[in-house]
């Protein structure tokens, strides 16, 4: 009986824990003061999960939460929503990706806010839906002191999210950040009053928002579109389409087919401009 060969592609990225276990064994033997640092928090855990529940743990732990118990609450979300470390997974890889400063796995897994910022909140998000709002607000809480980034635990973000430096980023209750999406500094998904209900921004798939965008109101930003830095954005963006300036024009349509990917922030050659 003949057997099935697995075939593996060459071409495919390696996986992110045994690439950031390698790296931090590369890094302890290259920075002997680090070794201790590099072993609590990556080679002492047998997986992703494990890892990232105790460098969690680590930053956000303070005086009326300790950090065991913030441990323990992360690898219970892990554990009721294994889905969420897979998740944890494309965001890292989407900052190795995207970031032409990043060397590699472990410097975003121990020292990037972005990321980090971006794990408590789905761990956030996943006690909001355990109707634990309390403990959900202070881990937003610690979030913001420790990271200076402000995402409320009701936000709903996909996967592949790269929060690049995180600074400032502040996103609204009722806000929907789609896959593969890149938020830089300053970045805010706000509403324009007092109102209640559904008042935030709807970020599709694939979408750039550059330093200091402000998009506003319950509106919609289309797939792959591009939102300039410093833009004031206060009407829906379509597909593809890149909005800039204060307030927001359509000022060239289509933008690059992968702006989030690309990071291409810069405008095309004799944009049009359009009225939104």
């Amino acid at each position: 009986m003949s057997q099935r060969l697995e075939v593996i592609d060459p071409h495919a990225p390696p996986p992110v824990w045994a690439a950031l276990r390698n790296e931090a064994e590369r890094a302890a033997k290259g920075e002997p003061s680090l070794a201790s640092l590099l072993n609590a928090v990556v080679l002492s855990h047998q997986t992703l999960g494990d890892a990232l529940s105790y460098q969690l743990a680590r930053k956000l732990g303070d005086q009326e939460l300790r950090a065991m118990s913030l441990r323990e609450i992360a690898e219970e979300a892990y554990e009721d929503q294994p889905r969420l470390v897979e998740i944890a997974e494309a965001d890292l890889r989407a900052v190795f990706e995207r970031d032409p400063a990043c060397k590699g796995y472990v410097q975003p897994f121990l020292f990037f806010k972005g990321f980090l910022s971006l794990q408590t909140q789905r761990v956030a998000h996943w006690l909001w839906g355990q109707g634990r709002e309390t403990m959900a607000f202070y881990l937003q809480s610690r979030a913001s002191e420790m990271f200076q980034v402000d995402i409320h635990p009701a936000t709903k973000i996909g996967s592949g999210v790269f929060v690049d430096h995180g600074t400032g980023i502040v996103v609204g209750e009722t806000a929907v950040i789609g896959d593969d999406v890149s938020l830089l500094q300053g970045v805010t998904l706000g509403g324009t009053g007092a109102e209640r209900g559904d008042r935030h921004p709807k970020v599709g798939n694939g979408v750039l928002l550059g330093a200091g965008a402000k998009i506003l109101g319950n509106i919609t930003i289309g797939d792959h579109a591009k939102v300039a830095s410093g833009s004031v954005v206060l009407k829906p963006v379509p597909a593809g389409c890149t909005a800039a300036g204060v307030p927001a024009r359509i000022v060239n349509c289509p933008t690059c087919e992968e702006p989030a990917r690309t990071m291409d922030q810069t405008l095309s050659d004799g944009v049009e401009d359009y009225a939104i």
